[in-house]
């Protein structure tokens, strides 16, 4: 006689032990279920910044910059990342300070990190970045700069001490174009989101009829 099948297990965490934590992140031993009923261990960093009754540790911000007789542009920031060793290509972002909403963080973070006033046009839900390491989540903000507007015309950033961030405009239509041109020419490495929103754009102007025709 067969033995009955066991029935799957709902996954679930059972304890979380913080290993050691700092001022900004804290790395923490999760035990789990997982789906055969099997008890494990996972290893997870966290952020100790996270404000309470809220899933989302900041805000990514997807900025055009609109201007009278130019081609919209993409603001991105250009900074050195010590994880990284090198500088990096990314959206601006930030984390949600107590009391904001996401829409505010974006719009401050902007302001701050590029000068330009912005205003927002879209909101993605709650995503997670790296969900094999971190239970860190975002939101990412789409915004509309009006570069004709006299605040806009020669933004000037609103750094922090310790700050070093390089405004880098690079045009819509030849998004992934100008990235890779980038990478060639600088040490330089291109966050998973804008590589992936580079993609995209390229996906969105591609024309079927400029496949090559195959001989038969």
């Amino acid at each position: 006689m067969s033995c009955p099948e066991k029935e799957p297990t709902e996954p679930h965490i059972i304890s979380e032990e913080v290993i050691v934590s700092g001022k900004w992140v804290k790395l923490e031993k999760t035990v789990y279920v997982d789906p055969s009923g099997t008890t494990r261990t996972w290893e997870t960093a966290k952020r100790t910044t996270r404000q309470a009754h809220t899933d989302t540790d900041g805000v990514g911000i997807i900025a055009i910059l609109k201007r009278t007789l130019h081609k919209d542009c993409l603001a991105l920031v250009k900074q050195f990342r010590p994880p990284m060793g090198c500088y990096t290509l990314e959206f601006p972002a930030g984390l949600i300070d107590d009391g904001e909403s996401a829409e505010t963080a974006a719009l401050r973070e902007l302001k701050e990190e590029t000068g330009y006033k912005g205003e927002v046009v879209g909101i993605t839900p709650v995503t997670c970045l790296d969900p094999g390491l971190s239970n860190c989540s975002t939101q990412i903000v789409m915004v509309n700069i009006n570069g004709d507007d006299i605040e806009n015309i020669n933004p000037t950033q609103q750094l922090g001490d310790g700050e070093f961030v390089e405004v880098v405009l690079l045009p819509l239509d030849e998004f992934q174009k100008k990235i890779d041109e980038l990478m060639k020419k600088e040490k330089i490495l291109v966050d998973t989101k804008v590589y992936i929103y580079a993609m995209g754009m390229s996906q969105a102007y591609f024309k079927p009829r400029e496949l090559p025709v195959l001989k038969q």
